[in-house]
């Protein structure tokens, strides 16, 4: 399973950015071979539709599940056609989220979080 975690680093000791679309990397962790892929975000510094350029990303990664504070309409229309669950989660260090979401402990994202429009937020 992949799955992507917007990151405000490349370590897992950084923290998580609870932004998603304009978060400054994605940390994808492949549970089955202990991979971490680090990917810069393409949507960080678009003028506009961030969280759709970010979404396509991690689906072009072929990510199961998407770690981050939460999803804008369209980054959430988006992941949840592409069959992707979502996890909300806190700004906290990395290795701590993925423990939370091994353990059960993370909020599904069933509905999105408020729409942002351009500029960083």
């Amino acid at each position: 399973m992949k799955i992507g975690i917007s990151a405000n680093g490349k370590t897992t000791e950084d923290n998580l950015d609870i932004r998603f679309g304009r978060c400054e990397y994605f940390q994808i962790h492949d549970t089955e071979t202990k991979e971490v892929k680090v990917l810069e975000n393409e949507g960080q510094n678009a003028s506009g539709g961030a969280g759709i350029v970010a979404s396509n990303q991690l689906i072009e990664e072929k990510v199961d599940t998407i770690i981050t504070g939460n999803l804008g309409p369209n980054a959430f229309e988006l992941i949840e056609k592409a069959g992707i669950k979502a996890y909300k989660c806190a700004g906290i260090e990395i290795i701590s989220a993925i423990e939370k979401y091994n353990n059960g402990e993370l909020e599904e994202i069933s509905i999105s979080g408020p729409a942002h429009h351009g500029g960083n937020h």
